[in-house]
């Protein structure tokens, strides 16, 4: 079994990275899980786990012709499978990434859940690809107006390529008053479920500096906690690796938004 989703916002600052590490290691619990850092322009998940040092990333694996094999790029990290994306400029240069089409099409073969940290915007092909290739989307938001509106340009994507929607997110909630506001506003535009709330935390700032995934750094946590009752929520589709590989390989790649 397989499934791919893509965790998106649609905007930076909504806490995408430490979301999708958090689920990451709640599902880990339950599922073989492989986090990649699709954000080819401006990663950062390599911070948030240790792995500023590797010298292998993604970014190895998405220049044409590179003789760098996908286990050379991966490593085993609190629990789940991380494969990084490099911060080098030259190495963003020289990628290519339509080229994640095929390491995901690899990945499929390997794991049962595969986490896409996907890029904060939607202004290129590379950023809009994660979107494509994964089977539903997480949307990651803060509880405001234009955090939503950037929500439903990720959700317009996702549906014109056929990409479902596992459920949203809120994210670094302060005011419980402005959450139930715009949750009505987004159960009438996404038909997927509310995730959870997390709150603003001070344990996630602290995890961060400490280059730690939050349930590795506080694991129990009452954010923590909060992150393992928004995985109980997925509900994760058995859906056969070798028809799941197919359709990968026959993605059309996006144009640019």
């Amino acid at each position: 079994m397989v499934e791919v989703f893509a965790v998106a916002s649609g905007k930076g600052g909504t806490g995408k990275t430490t979301s999708t590490l958090a689920l990451g290691m709640a599902l880990a619990e339950d599922y073989d899980v492989t986090v990649v850092d699709a954000d080819t322009g401006m990663a950062n998940l390599l911070f948030h786990t240790g792995l500023a040092d590797v010298d292998v990333t993604l970014h190895d694996l998405l220049i044409e012709k590179s003789d760098v094999g996908l286990e050379e790029a991966i490593y085993d990290k609190f629990g789940m499978h991380v494969l990084p994306c490099g911060t080098n400029l030259d190495g963003f240069k020289e990628a290519n990434p339509e080229l994640l089409q095929s390491v995901i099409v690899e990945l499929s073969e390997q794991t049962d859940v595969i986490l896409l940290d996907a890029p904060a915007t939607l202004g290129s092909k590379s950023a809009v690809l994660p979107i494509v290739l994964a089977d539903r989307t997480i949307t990651v938001l803060q509880p405001t107006v234009p955090s939503l509106s950037d929500g439903l340009k990720v959700r317009e994507y996702a549906s014109a390529y056929g990409t479902g929607n596992a459920g949203v997110l809120f994210n670094r909630v302060t005011d419980q008053e402005s959450v139930t506001e715009i949750q009505e506003q987004t159960e009438r535009y996404f038909d997927g479920p509310i995730l959870g709330m997390i709150p603003e935390s001070e344990t996630i700032a602290a995890a961060r500096e400490a280059g730690k995934p939050l349930l590795a750094y506080a694991p129990d946590a009452p954010v923590s906690n909060q992150y393992r009752k928004a995985a109980e929520k997925i509900e994760i589709q058995d859906r056969e690796a070798a028809a799941v590989a197919d359709r990968f390989r026959s993605a059309v790649i996006p144009e640019p938004p």
